[in-house]
């Protein structure tokens, strides 16, 4: 029987849907519809007990990216310049180059056409909820963010998941107007990529992580 699917098409989909920083076309607009057709494919994913939780937030408003990319700032400044540094002086190459690219994503997030939140609906989002509550939550949107990146790559966008914003979660949901309940979980900018050659990136080889019935 043969593949549902053109598998040479959906494994580079896949193996080449990466975390866009630098090439990222700030100059070019990006239609709201794009969008809202990724979290209709997104909201496809599977959620805990199908409660289907998650609601999200796009910011294309100049004046609102600035103000949200000056959070993201605060956040981030201080943990990707040690970052930075600590990579510098163990010489690790790979990490250098993804940092120095998070910090012109820094400086440049507010050129970004479009800021996008998932969120989840969390009524009880305790420090204390054991693991088994936090990964249910976790499991009921991060499925949903993939699918959205997946989408965005498959039109000829880009993104990169950052949770940074995070540290001053409160004041952007002051600025955004949230409500109580809803929990952000990262914050993804979103454009148009610069070029779409992207590759697959280094990573270990399969033998070395997998563990076949025990450790």
């Amino acid at each position: 029987m043969s593949a549902p699917f053109d598998l040479s098409q959906t494994d580079e989909l896949l193996a080449t849907t990466r975390a866009v920083r630098k090439r990222l076309d700030l100059e070019r607009p990006v239609d709201r519809s794009v969008i809202t057709d990724c979290i209709d494919l997104a909201s496809q994913a599977p959620t805990g007990s199908n409660r289907q939780g998650w609601r999200w937030i796009v910011v294309d408003d100049p004046n609102l990216r600035v103000d949200l990319a000056a959070i993201y700032r605060k956040g981030a400044s201080a943990y990707l310049s040690k970052a930075l540094q600590s990579a510098r002086a163990r010489g690790d190459a790979q990490d250098e180059r993804v940092f120095e690219s998070t910090l012109v994503l820094s400086d440049t997030m507010q050129e970004v056409p479009m800021l996008v939140l998932p969120c989840i609906e969390a009524k009880s989002a305790d420090q204390q909820l054991p693991a088994v509550d936090w990964s249910g939550l976790y499991g009921s949107i991060y499925p949903a963010v993939w699918s959205f990146q997946l989408a965005l790559r498959s039109r000829g966008l880009g993104s990169t998941l950052t949770t940074l914003h995070l540290r001053h979660a409160d004041e952007a949901a002051a600025l955004l107007g949230l409500p109580d309940g809803l929990m952000q979980v990262a914050l993804l900018p979103v454009a148009y990529t610069i070029g779409t050659d992207f590759k697959r990136a280094s990573r270990p080889p399969v033998d070395e992580i997998i563990h076949w019935n025990h450790w």
